[in-house]
């Protein structure tokens, strides 16, 4: 009986005395700062599951509206700058011969598996969704009506855009006609307009003075003579003067 309570005691002892060894070699290793330390596809590969791990626990613990306003912007912030990192890890994995995860279709959604709100790398998640000022520049931005691109405005574009058929149904044709007919009577109406005042002249019925247009006013024969007066009493003046 002793024997056996012997053994036990050795084995325990073994067994507490192997827990303690592993429990003092073991070292807690941490997620490397960059990216480029680590020329491992497996070592990439684990350190983008661990992201993957945090950047899920973040978003469910984003979804309690009662955080308060800080708390919930700074978990939304440390949500993004894991999203980064987890790109930065499947960059380092795809330049390391691994899988290129950048091929496959990859959404950023909520923990209802909806697409997050979020522009320019920058997404919101959960009740940041609600915080002021989010919610208002996202209906703004889905009420303004989509783009065409170009390749859709280029399908609209037939021969009626160039011209090419605005004479088949005659109206142009017709307003053409009566623009015409207006600008040749108008002509003619002012050359026999000249031929009149020609004929005047030669028959000695008005001068060419008559017919010139003064644009600017010009002084009759008595201002003239006037001014000419003003002109002669200053000279005199000034001589005096001196």
């Amino acid at each position: 009986m002793a024997r056996n309570a012997e053994k036990a005691q050795s084995m325990m002892n073994r067994f507490v005395a192997a827990r303690k060894e592993m429990t003092q070699t073991r070292v807690v290793q941490k997620r490397p700062f960059l990216v480029q330390d680590v020329h491992s596809v497996g070592a990439c590969e684990k350190w983008r599951a661990q992201v993957i791990k945090e950047v899920s626990k973040h978003v469910s613990e984003i979804q309690n509206g009662s955080l308060g306003e800080h708390k919930i912007r700074d978990l939304n912030d440390q949500i993004n700058k894991l999203l980064r990192e987890k790109r930065s890890w499947e960059s380092q994995i795809n330049s390391l011969g691994g899988p290129n995860y950048a091929n496959a279709t990859q959404r950023v959604v909520d923990a209802d598996g909806r697409n997050a709100w979020g522009s320019e790398g920058y997404y919101y998640f959960g009740a940041a969704k609600e915080l002021p000022g989010v919610k208002e520049l996202f209906e703004s931005r889905a009420a303004e009506p989509p783009k065409r691109s170009r390749f859709e405005m280029y399908q609209m574009i037939d021969g009626d855009y160039y011209g090419y058929r605005d004479d088949d149904d005659g109206v142009l044709e017709r307003l053409e006609k009566e623009a015409e007919k207006k600008a040749i009577t108008a002509e003619v109406a002012e050359w026999m307009k000249g031929q009149t005042i020609t004929k005047k002249f030669k028959s000695g019925e008005t001068t060419q003075s008559d017919h010139l247009k003064a644009h600017v006013p010009l002084p009759n024969q008595s201002e003239i003579e006037k001014m000419i007066l003003e002109q002669k009493k200053r000279e005199l003046l000034a001589r005096l003067k001196s």
